[in-house]
This record gives structure tokens, C-alpha cells and sequence, in this order.
């Protein structure tokens, strides 16, 4: 048992559940994006949309896209911030089938990419990221990891994986995910470390490579 076990996680707001794990979720969206956040359309999930608003999750979220952290003395004027910053957003309660009751998901536009993030905060402010671009994925922000959406075919994990190799950098998780044969794959790699800025740009000049995105840890423990 580690010590975020026993007294939770350093935060704002009143729930690790409704405000930390919700503004994990908002920092993996603004992570992903990859640039300002403009628009976002958010729908909320059971638990999240019944006493969200009790609990500082809609403030949590819109914090976590304008990419503050849970402990960020900015987090209860997320919507004011939001205005600033140019972000508008709606909320909207959603089914969003057999997942946690903590669930959201986050549809974000910034100037040139649209993205779609489905996550859910399974308690004391632990995050399980379950879609991105609605491609399943399974990781939880708590070590750096590496997501990279590409054209599947023959090789390409193990060509990856050599890249990963070469940076001096260890693979602890992997998971891929592909629309059809030789379609659109997604694969997350949860790493030891953070991949380099070379080694992310080589990734990033593969022809079949739509992007690449380096997201870090957010978790405190």
C-alpha cells in the first residue's frame, strides 16, 4: 500500500473521484490535442452526471483541458479561465454503455485537429483511459507514455519498438488496437521514461504515421 493509498492524492475540490481523476482526464485530452484547446463537447456518464456538479467534476474537466493539474490553485475558476483562454464547452449527460460510473468523454477541437478521448476515474484520483479516436487503449497516466496512430501493416510494432529500443528507453505495457487489416491502428506504450525529442520526430517522418503524441506522467505517486 503506498502513501496515495492512505491519504489520496494533492488536489483541489472536494472528491479524488469528481474533481482529481476528472482533471486527469481533462490533461490527457490537452495532452493528446497536442495544441490550444477551442472547442470541447463533453458527455458525462452516470455518477459523473448525476453529482458532478456537487463535486467540482465540470470544473475539473474544463481545468484539466486548459492543462492545470489537480493540485492547480486555478482549478475552482476553470470556467473563467476557460473564457480567457478563448475555450468554449458544453456538457451533456450520456450512456455511454458498460463502463465505470465515473466515465467521460471528451471531444476537443483545437485550430487543425479534432480529437476524442473516453476515460474513466476509477478512485483516488487513478484514471483508466479506455479510447482515444475511438480505438481502444488501456493506460493510466501514471508513467510517460507513447501513443501513435499509423497505417497497420507488417512489422510496425516491432519497428517501433527497435526505435524505442535505440533511445535507451524501456517498454512496461503495451496495447494496440486497428479498425480493420491493413486500416487505421492505434498503439500506446506505457514507458520507464520519456521518449527524446529525436527519437519522437523520427516516429513522426514515418510515411505510414498519422501522429505521435508523448504523454507524460500525471500521476503524483
Amino acid at each position: 500500500m503506498s502513501l496515495l493509498d492512505m491519504i489520496g492524492p494533492v488536489m483541489i475540490g472536494p472528491s479524488s473521484s469528481h474533481t482529481a481523476g476528472a482533471c486527469r482526464l481533462g490533461l490527457v485530452a490537452h495532452h493528446l490535442l497536442g495544441e490550444a484547446p477551442r472547442r470541447a463537447v463533453i458527455d458525462l456518464h452516470a455518477s459523473f452526471a448525476k453529482t458532478g456538479r456537487g463535486h467540482g467534476t465540470h470544473l475539473a474537466l474544463i481545468a484539466g483541458l486548459l492543462g492545470m493539474r489537480p493540485d492547480d490553485q486555478r482549478l475552482p475558476h476553470a470556467f473563467a479561465q476557460a473564457q480567457a483562454a478563448g475555450l468554449t464547452f458544453d456538457f451533456r449527460d450520456a450512456d455511454l454503455g458498460d463502463v465505470h460510473p465515473n466515465t467521460a468523454r471528451v471531444t476537443v477541437q483545437g485550430d487543425t485537429q479534432t480529437l476524442t478521448v473516453q476515460g474513466s476515474s476509477t478512485g483516488g484520483g487513478v484514471i483508466q483511459v479506455a479510447q482515444v479516436q475511438g480505438l481502444g487503449v488501456n493506460f493510466s497516466a501514471a508513467s510517460p507514455t507513447a501513443l501513435l496512430r499509423y497505417q497497420d501493416a507488417v512489422g510496425m510494432i516491432a519497428r517501433i519498438a527497435s526505435t524505442i529500443a535505440a533511445d535507451g528507453v524501456n517498454i512496461a505495457t503495451l496495447t494496440c488496437t486497428r479498425e480493420t487489416r491493413g486500416g487505421q491502428a492505434l498503439l500506446a506504450i506505457e514507458l520507464d521514461q520519456p521518449l527524446s525529442p529525436e527519437a519522437l520526430a523520427f516516429l513522426n517522418r514515418w510515411p505510414d504515421v498519422n501522429w505521435v503524441r508523448m504523454l507524460p506522467k500525471l500521476m503524483d505517486g
